[in-house]
């Protein structure tokens, strides 16, 4: 959906002058670089030396920024560029622990032979007592084919690996899950889909992750089908969580009301058509798409949404905007409609920037900087596995997008993904609203 973004670190050493950083955020803003952690190395009585996060697109990007901060003058330098994510990354960012020390003979029975036989005859007898006597029900697979990774693409399902376990990194932390990535060596949904059938009883929920469009959609459907256990493609349905909750954010701090406003989504893929699926479930009357692919297109009709021929046509007959092309400045000024709530979410560079379209006359414009679906899919899971629930709804998916939008302070678009209430509230609701679906 969209470019993907490196971390560099600078290591800067400006004058001790009031107003010397400032001309170095100035610099790193005019060339669209974002800035993130800034810690202070040391503080010297004539200078003073930060290690300064940045966001880039590209190396041209980042070279343009370092010679920008030198030509500001008055002693000011980056003295190194580093790069601390790939030092994070060494050695990878997960393992497999166990949870008893093997101190004595004694420990060693009770975790392993002979001991253990009489946990497997417990479950022999009885293959509920595995949700108790094992971690499979706290376990959720990752699975991957590396087609669609970040704004990467095709990459295959070994580069994408990092993210995979990333991924079970935030669903340790935020949930208390343990997340193992699968990595499949084939695209072909007969396969995909029999390979995770054949090793689904390891695991108490199957994540799919970065699989591309359309196969995304059979592979995904299938195995909600035949499996006795919850799926979910997260670049559908934890972004169209996200991403619902944004809307309604949005038409919060607007006055707008969602369920009786014209809504457009602009790109049909993977998110975008989770996106018009999940709103229409909430209540939408009227969802329009556009997308350059008839597939597409079909596949939004027979969900029950409308098409229209061109963006332009869209912007005219619609209230709310979404956008997931990927295409930066594709909603022109002109396009806006006074009024408007438009959510151009394509990371780094939007179809059109909030200030942009907020010039243009929008009534309210952000782009996709803070919709991320770490808000969502840990407490999804958590909310899901707690419940013992076979299949995650749209009711349940709903709820975890209302209670993002409960734990949404006043002025923001969402909350901070790192606050751990959030995710316990959506735990929460998903797990309610499970449990009141089984009467």
């Amino acid at each position: 959906m969209a470019e993907v973004q490196f971390m560099r670190n600078l290591i800067i050493e400006t004058p001790s002058v009031p107003g010397n950083f400032a001309k170095v955020a100035t610099a790193i803003g005019q060339l669209s670089g974002d800035i993130g952690d800034i810690q202070t190395i040391k503080v010297g009585t004539l200078s003073t030396i930060r290690d300064v996060t940045v966001q880039c697109t590209s190396e041209e990007q980042l070279a343009k920024i370092v010679e920008a901060i030198h030509d500001i003058g008055s002693g000011i330098q980056v003295l190194a560029v580093t790069d601390d994510v790939l030092h994070a990354h060494e050695g990878g960012k997960i393992q497999m622990k166990g949870k008893f020390e093997i101190r004595s003979l004694g420990d060693l029975r009770r975790v392993y032979t002979p001991g253990v036989a009489n946990v497997c005859k417990v479950i022999y007898d009885d293959p509920e007592q595995a949700n108790y006597f094992t971690s499979i029900s706290n376990t959720v697979a990752i699975v991957t084919d590396g087609t669609a990774i970040l704004g990467l693409g095709n990459i295959g399902p070994v580069a994408g690996m990092p993210v995979m376990e990333g991924k079970a990194v935030l669903f340790d932390q935020f949930a208390g899950i343990s997340g193992i990535p699968i990595l499949l060596d084939t695209s072909n949904p007969d396969e995909v889909v029999e390979t995770v059938k054949h090793i689904h009883k390891g695991f108490g929920g199957i994540l799919l992750e970065d699989i591309g469009s359309p196969h995304c959609f059979e592979i995904e459907e299938r195995l909600k089908a035949e499996l006795p256990i919850p799926v979910m493609h997260d670049d559908q349905h934890g972004t169209a969580v996200v991403t619902l909750a944004s809307v309604l954010s949005a038409c919060r701090q607007s006055g707008v009301d969602l369920s009786n406003s014209v809504v457009g989504q602009i790109g049909l893929g993977a998110a975008g058509l989770a996106i018009s699926r999940m709103l229409m479930n909430y209540g939408v009357k009227k969802m329009y798409g556009v997308d350059r692919n008839e597939a597409a297109l079909e596949r939004l009709k027979n969900f029950g949404g409308s098409t229209l021929p061109s963006v332009e046509e869209l912007m005219e007959t619609c209230d709310i905007v979404i956008a997931t092309t990927g295409v930066e400045g594709l909603i022109k000024p002109e396009m806006v409609r006074k009024g408007q709530i438009i959510l151009a979410l394509s990371n780094p560079n939007a179809e059109i920037q909030p200030e942009v379209a907020l010039k243009a006359g929008a009534a309210f414009a952000a782009d996709g900087r803070q919709v991320n679906n770490v808000l969502g899919f840990p407490g999804i899971f958590r909310g899901t596995l707690n419940a013992q629930a076979k299949e995650i709804t749209y009711p349940m998916l709903i709820a975890a997008a209302l209670a993002i939008l409960d734990s949404t302070k006043p002025g923001d678009l969402v909350p901070h993904p790192l606050d751990p209430m959030v995710h316990a509230k959506v735990a929460s609701a998903v797990e309610r609203v499970a449990n009141e679906s089984k009467g």
